[in-house]
């Protein structure tokens, strides 16, 4: 359960702290307030995209925290897996985008990634938008939602796995059945490759040390005479050198130190530029002493890297490395074992897919039976929920057809044997058609009510958020969406934005979001609000006008019918 949120910077919002309480919670405002800015720092925290226009004007940083109330055993198994700890069964998230672009994020006190975050936050929220709702247009999601009432996800998940692994092998067998001259010059090749890429016995990085040492070889030369003169010229010829004049120097400081002992600092660090420049003096002349014109080497490092080049040139690009050679040799060495070019067993390989091919049958049996008797509770279910979502005469079936097949093979796919489609009447007399093809706006929005709201106890998250969950309705139905929501929020924590003062009087709680302009910046402002400031907020959910006496009237009476704090 979400308990407090913290932004800082996020969009409009210059600063806001929120303290969130059991039950349900609406978000309330006029159009352009913010809200849904609310809803989207809420995102970013749980590991949405992020980008520098979600930085407030003028700020360097936006950041967003939030305390979570942890509730199921899944969760604390996650964190112990991850080696973080909860306190109190509370986790503090914290994430943070800069204006160069890069953000950071924290579960507890340990830094994470996007990706791990988005993993912890599915524990914790679920949020539904319009996107979402956009997503029981995709006939692909129908199945999603059907698995997870189900509760066959993992199984599922099982039979992707080991149905990967059977297409996997019939591309090899596929490669092994195909033209043999075509596969037997291919597996020339490669053997040719791995072979002369082998025998150069190349190590990673080593044309990068042989570039450096051809460079220092061949400009023998010009490095000799540079450091002659730089020896040179702390050497001199008599008095001439750095060195003397620094030695000089220091013994007319030390004479000057007896008549001044103010100049004791600047004696002592000409002092210690001396031995420093007399010990860089050293270093020049051992190096010089070093230097040896070795042309046979230079020959050798001029071979070995031409033979680099042109294995380069001719299997990964000029432009490329040793270490992509040795790649390109690795996956040559993995093709040819693919090809049969080495010890492979082509009879092994049809008996594994054979055996593999029974076994996904038998699962995707299964899983499709599974379905079946799942597909029939859910769309009870779902007809039952819609009837008190005002849709008493819709007939809503989960259809589910098997994949096409043949007499020798039934034909799956790597989630099973099944077609699944939602189907939906709306209206009495109307023969059942795809959802995804007739439902309206406000029929999406109720429908997708009412999966989450059979989904909820399979759900591990405690919070849930819906925005514009009200798109296309009013009326009563919008009453008896606020009374389902009210009920939902008994088992979950429900957060609401919405414009519809008949689904808000339903709330236990209720934010609003207010934008204001102050000095030349505009901002939108959030704050919790009771008593008779709700009462004027129901009033101007009603009528736009919240100082009338009749909306007012009418705001204090749904209020106390529906049951709102």
């Amino acid at each position: 359960m979400l308990e407090e949120l913290d932004i800082k910077n996020f969009a409009l919002i210059e600063s806001a702290h929120i303290e969130f309480e059991k039950g349900f919670t609406v978000l309330s405002g006029e159009t352009g307030a913010g809200k849904s800015i609310l809803i989207g720092s809420l995102a970013f925290l749980l590991g949405g995209k992020s980008g520098t226009e979600q930085i407030r004007a003028g700020c360097h940083e936006a950041q967003v925290s939030g305390v979570f109330f942890l509730e199921n055993k899944e969760t604390f198994l996650w964190l112990d897996e991850h080696g973080i700890e909860s306190e109190e069964n509370r986790i503090i998230i914290r994430r943070v985008i800069r204006d160069n672009g890069k953000s950071s994020a924290w579960i507890g006190g340990t830094p994470v990634t996007r990706v791990i975050l988005s993993e912890f936050s599915a524990f914790l929220v679920d949020i539904h938008g319009q996107h979402e709702q956009q997503s029981l247009m995709k006939v692909a999601e129908h199945r999603r939602y059907l698995d997870i009432y189900a509760g066959i996800v993992g199984e599922v998940s099982s039979f992707t796995s080991i149905y990967n692994q059977l297409v996997e092998k019939r591309k090899i067998l596929e490669n092994l059945n195909s033209n043999e001259s075509e596969r037997n010059a291919k597996i020339d090749m490669l053997n040719f490759a791995v072979s002369e890429i082998s025998d150069a016995n190349l190590k990673a990085g080593e044309d990068e040390g042989l570039e450096a040492e051809e460079n220092r070889l061949s400009s023998f030369e010009k490095l000799y005479a540079d450091i002659e003169e730089i020896n040179s010229a702390f050497e001199g010829e008599g008095e001439n050198g750095i060195i003397f004049l620094l030695k000089k120097i220091c013994g007319t400081a030390s004479k000057a130190l007896d008549s001044d002992k103010s100049l004791e600092p600047l004696e002592n660090r000409l002092q210690s530029a001396f031995y420093e420049i007399d010990d860089i003096a050293g270093e020049f002349r051992r190096y010089a002493s070093s230097l040896v014109f070795d042309p046979e080497r230079l020959e050798q490092v001029q071979e070995r890297l031409e033979l680099i080049f042109r294995l380069k040139q001719k299997y990964t690009g000029r432009n490329s490395s040793v270490a992509n050679l040795l790649s390109y040799a690795e996956n040559a060495s993995r093709q040819l074992e693919e090809l049969g070019g080495s010890t492979f067993d082509k009879s092994i390989l049809e008996k594994e897919i054979s055996e593999l091919g029974k076994k996904v049958y038998v699962l995707a049996k299964s899983l499709s039976e599974k379905r079946k008797s799942a597909a029939e509770k859910m769309s009870l279910d779902v007809e039952k929920i819609l009837c008190s979502l005002g849709m008493k005469d819709t007939k809503f079936r989960v259809g589910l057809t098997e994949k096409e097949g043949n007499a020798v093979e039934q034909k799956c796919g790597p989630y099973g044997m099944d077609n699944i489609e939602f189907l939906i009447s709306a209206n009495p007399g109307s023969p059942l058609n795809p959802l995804a093809k007739i439902a309206s706006g406000g029929e999406l929005s109720r429908v997708m009510l009412a999966l989450k709201t059979i989904l909820s106890d399979g759900d591990l998250a405690g919070t849930l958020v819906f925005d514009e969950i009200d798109t296309g309705i009013g009326g009563e139905v919008a009453v008896s969406v606020g009374s389902h929501m009210k009920l939902l929020a008994e088992k979950k924590q429900i957060l609401c934005i919405t414009h519809l003062a008949s689904i808000a009087v339903y709330a236990d709680n209720q934010i609003k979001i207010q934008k204001g302009v102050e000095g030349n910046t505009t901002a939108s402002n959030v704050f919790e609000v009771s008593g008779e400031e709700r009462v004027k907020e129901i009033a101007r959910m009603l009528s736009g006008d919240s100082d009338s006496s009749q909306s007012l009237e009418h705001a204090s009476a749904m209020l106390k019918k529906f049951g709102g704090r």
